[in-house]
């Protein structure tokens, strides 16, 4: 029995081994320690396979302790590691003493364990026995050195969460910080949001006053980086394809499918995700696929194996949003989110005293008292902003219309409270639907019209949450909200100009849609912030344009708006994204009306299409070869009909004599 015992705990000491050894890319703030704590533990792994090849292969009840209690510390270094590749990395700076007293715990215990094991009885060879030596000395020198911090980082974020303006200063940290932090694009912030979402799940739902510390940090860092650098992108590790019947047409009429990028595709099925879902442990799925995963009984995430904390699926919107603009991108129908699923609908896990504080603040709302208005709804912003839970319980109780008719209030400072909290409900995905369907889209256009320039920044923004949804982007564009958003994208802040863009791209999206915006004036706009000192919305702008350009109204006036040298300018010298938006409003110009070809050749268009096809992206290459190839034919066909011209010219004519005949 000892035996079996004995064979089956090694055999598991080897396992977690390899899947330390498997952890990578630790935080900035940890990594020097756990680098090496993990190149010691990998150490451990010829000593283990030793023991578990040995002829000798009973194992005394005195070491088998000793490997269980062995097992323990590995188990609890692997969560360590796990967490310092995986965590918040502005978690990890904030509160590095608690982080590296826990990491001098784990060491302490590692050093303990293998002190407990009596290697003298074990069969294993004297160099096994010298390296795990080895092992054990590093671990007792390590165990009261203490590392030096880095203050300068620590001090950049308090420095940024005590300070409100915007000055000079905080440009400067910003900056250190997201470099230092490696928090410079999409996919860095993504995750770092990720792992905030997953400490919140942690918690029971209720972040409490650090995470949400924390949150905010983060929204400042993305704002920067969104800002300095606008042409952010998300990753796209292309491999597998679409089915056949989806993709891009080519002018030659051949049919070509485009990689699906790995972030898009669920890890169960490989397709391209409809309804994304993140899960407790931070990982992304479609939900009809980790539905029926939870529902055949698994508990453990079926990417990383660990243990769901929860079976709450949180809405991934961000991805969500990049896979309908990748599909926009390439020409292929958005795929169908379900619109509903049955009896999963959220419920709140509110206490009686919650729900007491909760009517209590419903029965202010409702009251003709401006001032028990303006308090009841700026704490029900902060309610619905701090987690789920609150988000549910908060709609479950009647808070929706009793917000709605507070948007049409004369009290900016009440209307600001009034859309901010229907911003962050909207956040709930049940909520979307309720919030429509309390006729939240007039009085949300009609602070994005009249109200400040916040409440309008917080409108649009509710707009583009609420516009997640299919069928919601025929009932926002047709009540009217295009016209007051593109006023937003030309006069705001560059906030407000950004949540104009994102609603718009969203609502564009819907072809009907298009028109509306044309015909509100956004061609103008968006050439105007093309142009712009500084640059900071051009991303935006071209990629609005790229799906104007398809709607033969928005194909018109971007034509007519001398838009051809100002494209060809971005396809020469603009980021790979713009470069490839620029070329796809091009082909769009070009198809049908060849004038467009003239005037892009006559400004020196075909060299930067050479360059864009050989080294832009998968859907730059595929705009430039059509943009070539067009523009190739089209000057060979004028070259043949010149060249009959000239024969014909040249050609003899009869005489007279000769059509005279012989009379």
């Amino acid at each position: 029995m000892e035996e079996e015992n004995g064979g089956v705990v090694v055999q598991s000491l080897i396992e977690t081994v390899n899947e330390i050894a498997s952890i990578s890319d630790y935080r900035c703030a940890v990594k020097k320690q756990y680098c090496n704590l993990a190149r010691r533990l990998k150490l451990l792994t010829p000593m283990l396979e030793e023991i578990r090849d040995s002829k000798d292969s009973i194992i005394s009840q005195q070491t088998l302790k000793a490997l269980v209690f062995l097992k323990q510390a590995l188990d609890s270094a692997k969560d360590l590691l796990k967490f310092g590749s995986e965590g918040s990395k502005i978690y990890m700076v904030l509160e590095r003493e608690q982080i590296m007293n826990k990491y001098h715990e784990v060491t302490a215990k590692l050093e303990q364990a293998l002190s407990g094991i009596s290697y003298e009885i074990l069969d294993i060879s004297d160099e096994v026995k010298e390296q795990v030596e080895l092992v054990l000395a590093q671990f007792r020198r390590a165990k009261g050195r203490v590392d030096a911090t880095d203050v300068e980082l620590y001090e950049d974020l308090l420095s940024l969460y005590n300070n409100t303006d915007d000055s000079a200063k905080d440009l400067a940290v910003l900056r250190r910080l997201s470099e230092k932090l490696q928090l410079m694009g999409i996919a860095d912030l993504t995750q770092e949001s990720l792992a905030l979402h997953e400490m919140v799940t942690a918690t029971g739902g209720d972040p409490g006053e650090n995470i949400e510390k924390m949150s905010m940090l983060l929204k400042k860092i993305k704002d920067f980086v969104q800002t300095e650098n606008p042409n952010l992108d998300a990753p796209a590790k292309e491999k597998n394809v679409l089915p056949s019947g989806s993709g891009q047409a080519f002018a030659d009429g051949s049919h070509k499918t485009p990689a699906i990028p790995d972030d898009f595709r669920c890890p169960i099925s490989l397709e391209l995700m409809k309804d994304p879902v993140i899960v407790s442990t931070g990982q992304t799925y479609e939900r009809s696929c980790i539905e029926k995963w939870l529902e055949s009984g698994h508990e453990t995430c079926p990417k990383t194996l660990q243990k769901l904390s929860s079976a709450a699926l949180t809405p991934n919107y961000v991805l969500r949003s990049l896979i309908a603009q990748w599909c926009e991108a390439n020409g292929i129908e958005p795929p169908k989110r379900p619109t509903s699923y049955g009896s999963n609908k959220t419920a709140s896990t509110y206490s009686p005293a919650e729900l007491t504080k909760t009517e209590i603040l419903l029965h202010k709302l409702a009251s003709g008292s401006l001032e028990d208005q303006r308090s009841a709804a700026g704490e029900i912003r902060l309610l619905a902003k701090r987690n789920a839970d609150n988000r549910v319980a908060i709609a479950e109780a009647g808070a929706i219309p009793l917000l709605v008719d507070l948007l049409s209030t004369p009290d900016s400072r009440t209307q600001e409270h009034a859309i901010t909290a229907l911003l962050n409900l909207s956040i709930c995905e049940d909520n979307k639907g309720s919030i429509v369907l309390a006729g939240a889209v007039p009085g949300i256009v009609h602070v994005l019209k009249k109200g400040s320039m916040e409440a309008r920044e917080n409108a649009a923004a509710t707009l583009f949450s609420l516009s997640v949804v299919d069928e919601n982007k025929v009932t926002i564009g047709s009540l009217g909200a295009i016209p007051p958003l593109v006023t937003l994208l030309s006069e705001g802040t560059q906030r407000g100009k950004k949540d104009a863009a994102t609603a718009l791209f969203n609502l564009c999206i819907y072809q009907g849609n298009k028109g509306k915006a044309v015909r509100a004036g956004v061609v103008p706009t968006l050439m105007c912030l093309l142009t712009e000192t500084g640059g900071g919305m051009v991303d935006e702008a071209l990629a609005i344009l790229a799906i104007l350009a398809s709607h033969p109204e928005g194909k018109a006036i971007i034509g007519a708006a001398e838009a051809v040298p100002v494209l060809v300018e971005f396809i020469r010298n603009g980021s790979p994204r713009n470069r490839e938006n620029a070329a796809a409003v091009l082909v769009h110009l070009s198809s049908g009306d060849q004038k467009h070809l003239v005037e892009a050749e006559e400004h020196g268009v075909m060299g930067p299409l050479v360059d864009l096809a050989q080294n832009g992206t998968d859907r730059g290459k595929r705009k430039a070869q059509q943009l070539m190839e067009r523009i190739s034919r089209f000057f060979e066909q004028q070259k043949h009909t010149q060249a009959q011209a000239e024969a014909h010219i040249q050609q003899p004519q009869p005489s007279a004599m000769a059509n005279s005949g012989d009379s």
